[in-house]
């Protein structure tokens, strides 16, 4: 459920749905946000129009991410009195929108100089496991960047991007870090060897663990007795 928008991305949303009418949907987002989801096979056309529609005028990409939808509003924690809140939090019970299979997901985050706004918009990948989307670069060309990053991280392929490399792992590193299915201490280390002269990769040596706190402990100060009726 979107919440109540405020006077100027209400005035927004008008502009961009007249612009490309039948081509977005709106998705939930803070009062002060606005968000779109796009179909895939519209991405480039819609962005094209983002950018040059003469009342929108998004001249710039402040930032592309990889979303991952593997878990989505899942938890691992095995308890009966998590809450919601704080770091007992066992799950959200905000509104969530499914994925509906689409594992893999990319948002844009785009900026309007002209205008001074702001807007998001997010394309699913129709293939989970070989997920591909079209590339932005031509678009915008600081997407270079950001379309390798989330290749290096999620696996995400981007049609068309003109150097699609890893960007932050090592040259030989096999998988994709950010993915909800690669474990979190990894598959291998690396270590600097000094009879071979080199580094070397061995198998992992420490044990998978859960970074988050399980432990739920009680607090008599909110015990039902104290409060007042």
């Amino acid at each position: 459920m979107t919440a109540t928008p405020t006077e100027k991305i209400a005035t927004l949303a008008a502009q961009v749905e007249a612009a490309l009418p039948d081509l977005l949907q709106r998705a939930p987002s803070l009062a002060d946000e606005l968000c779109y989801e796009v179909q895939p096979a519209n991405l480039r056309a819609v962005c094209l129009k983002l950018r040059d529609d003469a009342a929108l005028k998004f001249e710039i990409l402040i930032d592309l991410a990889g979303i991952d939808y593997l878990d989505y509003a899942s938890s691992e924690w095995k308890t009966l009195s998590a809450t919601g809140s704080g770091f007992s939090r066992g799950v959200s019970h905000s509104p969530r929108i499914p994925h509906d299979g689409a594992r893999f997901a990319v948002a844009y985050h785009l900026l309007s100089v002209t205008h001074n706004q702001r807007l998001r918009i997010r394309a699913r990948c129709e293939d989970a496991e070989d997920p591909l989307i079209d590339s932005v670069v031509g678009i915008w060309p600081g997407a270079n960047w950001f379309e390798r990053e989330a290749f290096d991280l999620f696996g995400i392929l981007f049609n068309g991007h003109p150097d699609l490399r890893r960007i932050l792992t090592d040259y030989g590193f096999i998988g994709h870090p950010f993915r909800k299915d690669f474990p979190l201490i990894g598959n291998v280390e690396v270590r600097y060897d000094a009879d071979k002269q080199r580094v070397v990769y061995e198998p992992v040596s420490i044990e998978q663990r859960t970074l988050v706190p399980k432990v739920i402990r009680n607090d008599n100060r909110y015990d039902a007795a104290l409060k007042t009726k």
